[in-house]
Formats: C-alpha cells, structure tokens, sequence
C-alpha cells in the first residue's frame, strides 16, 4: 500500500487535508440552493464510504509495504474495528452540528468555532495519548489558533441584527461550539484502532485504508439516528423525509454531496497516512487548519461579513485571524522538525 516515507511528505498530505477540510463545505452551500441540507448530509455520507472503499482497492491494496486492504481487514481485532467504527459515530453526531451551523451562521463562522475548538482539544487528546513533538510549540501554535477562533467570533457580533436573526446568529453560535466539543474526541478511537508502524503493522490492529473503511461504515449507519432525527425534527431549516430525497433529488444535486463526501475522506484518509511520521497530534492540528481554508471561502468568496459594521475595523481583524492562524500552524509543523 502507499505510505509516506518523510516528515516533509507527510506535511504536504497535511496541507491536502487542510484544502479537502476546508472545501467540502462549499458543495453543502451548493446543494442547499436547491434541496434541503439534511437530504444532501446523505449524499455526502454515500460519497464518504464510497470513496474509502476506492481508496482501499486501489491505493490500500497496491505495493509491497505495510497489509493489503483484503489480508488487513481479514485479521483485524474485534476491539480495533469497534475503536474505528466508534470515531465514525462520534463523528458524524459532531458533523451534523457543524452543518447545522453552517446552514445557519455560514461558512465562516462555523469552521473557524467550531473546527478550531475541535483542533485544540484533538491536538491536547491525541498528544496525551502519544506524545511527540516539541509540547510547547505545539500548545503555543494550538494558543494562537484560539485567539484566532476568538477574533472570528468578534466580527461576527459586527455583523447587524434584528430580534429574529439575533436569536439564530446565538443558535449557529452554540451548535458550533456544540460541533466542535464533539469533533475533537473522534480522531483518537480512529487512531487507536491503528498501527503505529505501517510498514510492519501490529497484529490485530488497522493500517490506515481499513480504519478509514470501518470508520466509514460507522458514519453511515449512525446517519439512520442521528439524521433521521435532523430531518424530522431539525433545528434549522424545514422538516423533510425520505420520501423527498427520492422525489426532489435530480442526478446533479446527488453528485454534489457524494463529491462532498469524498472530498472530505480524501483529507481524513490522507491525514492519518501522515500521522505515522508527524505523529497524530500534529497531524490532527494541521489537517484542521481546515478553519483557515474554510473562513476564506466564507469571506471571499460567499462574503458572508460583507455586512458587519465598521469596514476597515472588519478588515484589519480579519487580516489578523488569518495572521495568527498561519503562524499557529507554522509552530505545529516546526514541533517535529
């Protein structure tokens, strides 16, 4: 299978994760033009494990290092399999509240909340778990980020309000913050489930390919909860039902979320493949400066602060958020060097 063989590698699948992370989102802010967000979250669940599947076939079972994808998945252990398959649940709770969010406050005030918050306690959580790397970059790198996360907040208490879309902006607020709790615990049952040597893995315990397939596996069965009940009794948005995801979805719509899906498992798939050499704290951290991505397309290109007041306040703190997360994400990667 393919593996990384240098920290510098590795950095570039970071910076890959980093894009996918970031991106994914704007196919959600595509789709939902049209149909309801909970009916795409489907089709971005479909493309999830699609993808992992033509990544474990093809890139997961070519080469002479590590276990092929068959001959892996075939002596796993029942407790790393139910690791992975556990992240893929925590995760999916956490996402459907980060795209709440998004329907609701956008994309530059959810990534930034709500996938920075998840950066910070998944960077503490993994680093405890297997500590490597130089602690206090990584944590300075990790401080920075939150005051980042705290600038993104601010401007968008610029942003003006009536009754009604003040009590919403609260409610984006919370989910994102909700979103981001939950976000940053799901990274570590994946990785726990794995090897720590790819090229010889340990018996019983997951290469990269398999853990992302069973972590896959878990997001789409817990969608049968926790969406179903996004759908019938959402917090943002409209009631819809199965019924509707046959009926109003057209071929184009359906494409869009599974290109979501798989762009956001590309970044997960190619962010524990760099774990072996950055260590999973690193990676996890790099790959969610996601947020950074994420806010630009929020402010460049959907203009989703265009309204907050005092321009120029707005713009030099905005300037300042991307700042400070580029330089927090350069201290993470100088941790290993």
């Amino acid at each position: 299978m393919f593996i990384p063989q240098s920290y510098s590698l590795a950095i570039i699948l970071c910076i890959v994760t980093m894009l996918c992370w970031g991106s994914w989102g704007n196919t959600q802010k595509l789709a939902s033009q049209k149909w309801p967000f909970q009916l795409f979250y489907w089709d971005y669940v479909i493309g999830v494990l699609l993808f992992s599947l033509l990544m474990a076939f093809t890139m997961g079972s070519i080469g002479e290092n590590g276990r092929g994808f068959i001959s892996d998945i075939s002596q796993a252990d029942s407790k790393s399999m139910m690791s992975a398959f556990l992240g893929g649940i925590i995760f999916n709770f956490a996402n459907i509240l980060l795209v709440i969010a998004i329907n609701i406050s956008g994309l530059a005030v959810a990534f930034p909340v709500g996938i920075g918050l998840a950066l910070v306690i998944g960077v503490f959580v993994n680093y405890i778990a297997a500590p490597s790397g130089n602690p206090f970059l990584i944590f300075i790198g990790v401080l920075l980020i939150v005051i980042a996360i705290i600038i993104d907040a601010l401007i968008y208490k610029r942003i003006p309000t009536n009754g009604e879309k003040n009590k919403s902006m609260g409610k984006g607020l919370l989910f994102s913050i909700l979103a981001g709790v939950s976000m940053g615990f799901f990274y570590r049952f994946v990785a726990a489930g794995m090897s720590l040597d790819f090229t010889n893995p340990e018996a019983g315990k997951m290469t990269p390919y398999t853990a992302v397939v069973i972590f896959s596996v878990g997001v789409l069965i817990s969608n049968f909860l926790w969406n179903t009940i996004n759908m019938y009794y959402p917090f943002s948005g409209e009631k819809t039902t199965y019924r509707q995801y046959f009926s109003l979805g057209i071929p184009k719509l359906h494409l869009v979320g599974i290109l979501g899906g798989a762009i956001w498992c590309l970044g997960m798939l190619f962010n524990i493949l760099a774990a072996e050499k950055a260590s999973f704290a690193i990676s996890y951290g790099l790959g969610q400066g996601a947020t950074m991505v994420s806010a630009a397309w929020g402010v460049f290109v959907w203009k989703e602060f265009r309204e907050a007041k005092g321009k120029n306040t707005v713009n030099a703190m905005t300037t300042a958020m991307f700042i400070l997360f580029i330089i927090g994400l350069g201290l993470i990667i100088l941790a290993k060097v």
